[in-house]
């Protein structure tokens, strides 16, 4: 779960961001939002591919962690924010905390509602914390398994990234379809 002191920081982050110039209001453009979206299903079937074939662990955790990000980036343009080339990655990150993950936990818990009354909100904020800190850790990983893990521990982490890429681009998908 996203701590206090991470959602202060991002929230912090955004407002630079904004002033900057980093992150910008932006209307829906059609075809932006349609490269988005082909790039994160292509990485993530790259990656499913590369993990099926035992190719990379590496690049399955790269191709899994792109596939996020490229969804994420969707998100935040149908709610109306662009992502400058600068500094992107960390960019997008705190913007998914600071806007997507109310929109998400909101989403979630009409779904949750109907299994559970009682915990729905509960729940609902769990998973929506978790899902966008999972692509906090992804962005984190990519880095630390690019240029500083040993081969050993790759394997494993490469499974995780996939794992957390599906569950990711599911969710992104529901919520796209929900702001529409």
């Amino acid at each position: 779960m996203l701590d206090k002191n991470r959602i202060k920081e991002a929230e912090s982050n955004v407002k630079s961001y904004l002033q900057e110039g980093l992150l910008k209001k932006s209307i829906v453009m059609r075809p932006v939002m349609d490269v988005l979206l082909r790039n994160s299903k292509e990485s993530l079937r790259v990656a499913e591919e590369i993990h099926q074939q035992n190719l990379s662990d590496l690049w399955v955790i790269v191709c899994s962690y792109y596939s996020m990000f490229y969804y994420a980036n969707a998100v935040l343009l149908r709610l109306g924010y662009k992502v400058g080339g600068k500094i992107a990655h960390k960019v997008t990150a705190d913007a998914m905390i600071v806007f997507v993950r109310k929109k998400l936990k909101e989403t979630l818990l009409l779904e949750k509602y109907e299994e559970t009354k009682d915990e729905a909100l509960n729940l609902a904020g769990i998973k929506a914390d978790a899902l966008v800190e999972s692509f906090d850790f992804e962005r984190n990983k990519r880095g630390l398994v690019q240029y500083r893990t040993i081969e050993i521990e790759k394997h494993s982490k490469a499974k995780t990234s996939l794992t957390r890429a599906k569950e990711f681009s599911l969710e992104m998908e529901k919520l796209l379809d929900e702001l529409k």
